[in-house]
């Protein structure tokens, strides 16, 4: 017998859960105003949060996913992706596209069965959501194929659950890109949830990013927790998909705060007490003590930060409840190039 191969997953953090930094931190760690501007994203993404799922509960808004408790996982995406390379999301990603310069009340039109909303800042650049599940990453290895045939020095960001990496979609996107060696990295994040599904019943693995090992490219797992090691981390893979054309599979460490969406109810599978254990490592907290330890924050600036967030949230909401809906035929107007007789007759009627 002979070992023919060894592998590894490293595992990144830097920021710990005591708000301590390691000896080893990026340069961004040293940016504090780069750390407070993060800080500031993911209190507005917190806000906004809490606000659609208030519309929801009023019956103002559809079924919406939260992201309480992951804030530092799609902030982080957003903030360390260039704005020329390519974000195919999954359902969670409102901070990531917030990140991108989509307008937040378009955001709150497509939670709300207005399609318009889906009509991103940037089509090009910004894919709509996909609610299936992991279909949106076979959708980027097209995008980076594209990219790769054209010799575009672009890369693709593509982002799921831990749900999503159980797909045979996920599977085969990543056996693509392993094989076509494709400019894009898979971003996983693992929030322990499939729906009422724990992780450990989805895979028998250790880790799901050594399922990047069977695909021939390199998986890592970081701490979803830490903004720091999000954003350097992504930034790090975007440079190596760009420049090498070498795919990374990314699995955020990090836990639901909140059910799966407002049509479900956690309590049902949810053990007792495993939110607040959890909460314990929660981003928002970790970084603001951190700011705090270093007298870049005060009281009084959460205070006013928390003061701005919430104007901004109202006159989103606004403008959200004031806009008027689509006309009624427009379900015919984007169907077909020319409509046909039988569509015909039941727009006039309509």
């Amino acid at each position: 017998m002979k070992i023919v191969a060894q592998f590894e997953i490293p595992y990144y953090q830097y920021l710990n859960e005591q708000s301590q930094l390691s000896e080893d931190a990026p340069d961004l760690a040293k940016n504090t105003e780069h750390l407070i501007y993060l800080y500031r994203q993911m209190v507005l993404n917190r806000v906004f949060d809490t606000k659609a799922i208030a519309l929801q509960r009023t019956g103002k808004m559809g079924t919406y996913p939260s992201s309480r408790g992951q804030e530092a996982v799609f902030v982080g995406i957003g903030d360390a992706m260039p704005k020329d390379d390519i974000l195919v999301p999954y359902y969670r990603d409102a901070a990531t596209l917030m990140e991108r310069g989509v307008n937040l009340v378009d955001i709150l039109l497509y939670w709300g069965g207005d399609e318009r909303g889906n009509l991103f800042a940037d089509p090009n650049n910004n894919f709509p959501y996909a609610v299936p599940i992991s279909t949106q990453v076979l959708h980027a290895v097209g995008a980076a194929t594209a990219l790769k045939i054209r010799k575009e020095k672009r890369a693709v960001l593509t982002v799921c659950g831990d749900g999503g990496t159980s797909e045979g979609d996920f599977y085969e996107a990543m056996n693509v890109a392993g094989v076509w060696k494709l400019p894009i990295v898979f971003v996983v994040s693992n929030n322990q949830w499939a729906i009422s599904v724990p992780r450990s019943e989805q895979t028998a693995a250790k880790t799901i990013a050594q399922k990047a090992i069977a695909a021939g490219f390199s998986g890592e797992q970081v701490d979803g927790n830490d903004v720091i090691a999000v954003c350097h981390r992504v930034s790090e893979a975007m440079k190596c998909a760009r420049e090498k054309n070498e795919p990374t599979l990314i699995e955020m460490v990090c836990y639901r705060q909140s059910d799966h969406t407002t049509a479900d109810d956690a309590s049902r599978y949810e053990p007792t007490h495993s939110r607040a254990e959890e909460w314990k490592k929660e981003p928002i907290i970790r970084l603001r003590n951190y700011l705090e330890k270093i007298h870049a924050w005060s009281s009084e600036k959460e205070e006013a930060l928390l003061a701005e967030c919430t104007s901004k949230m109202e006159k989103v909401v606004q403008t959200y409840l004031d806009t008027p809906p689509a006309e009624t035929v427009s379900v015919f107007d984007y169907l077909y190039e020319t409509l046909p007789d039988i569509y015909v007759e039941q727009r006039e009627r309509l």
